[in-house]
């Protein structure tokens, strides 16, 4: 069944199967603790640690590849698959279809390993999202002032939120 992962990565440098200073190659590894929400012999996707939103979830490859442009063609369309499930339970589990759906090949990439982000998102005209005040309570925030506001106000995961978060994105899996 894995085979085709044994003859894609036959040629490859070590380091493409995991980088002992990746993030997400220890957090695969179980040497960092994650908040998982779905896992396969070729994927997990967890709760990013600074969430954007509440919902905030990495889909991130098990190999250890720098950039999407270099996945081979399984692990691509595993990765893919795997964006979809989480999304369709994210969905779910939020109530809310609005999603951002992220992924950086270098510029703006915190971790040179490939992942998207899963980024619940508000629906314009609406109330500010509950991780940011709005300017009163009877105006919405523009685009502008909601964008500006979310990256302000990023801040760590709780633990004990993510616990109940994860666990209710993977009862919609």
């Amino acid at each position: 069944m894995t085979s085709f992962l044994i003859k894609a990565h036959e040629t490859r440098a070590a380091s493409v199967w995991a980088n002992d200073d990746c993030a997400f190659c220890r957090i695969i590894k179980n040497e960092i603790s994650s908040n998982r929400v779905f896992e396969n012999d070729l994927v997990v996707a967890i709760l990013d640690i600074l969430p954007l939103r509440e919902g905030h979830t990495l889909v991130i490859p098990k190999a250890h590849f720098s950039r999407l442009s270099e996945l081979p063609p399984e692990i691509a369309g595993a990765v893919g698959e795997a964006v979809t499930k989480v999304a369709h339970a994210l969905t779910l589990a939020l109530d809310n279809t609005a999603l951002n759906v992220v992924c950086n090949q270098e510029y703006a990439q915190a971790v040179p390993h490939v992942h998207y982000h899963i980024i619940p998102a508000p629906t314009f005209g609406k109330q500010a999202p509950r991780r940011t005040a709005p300017l009163n309570d009877t105006e919405p925030l523009t685009r502008r002032e909601m964008h500006q506001r979310e990256f302000e106000g990023r801040s760590e995961l709780d633990e004990d939120e993510a616990v109940v978060l994860a666990e209710r994105i993977r009862s919609k899996l």
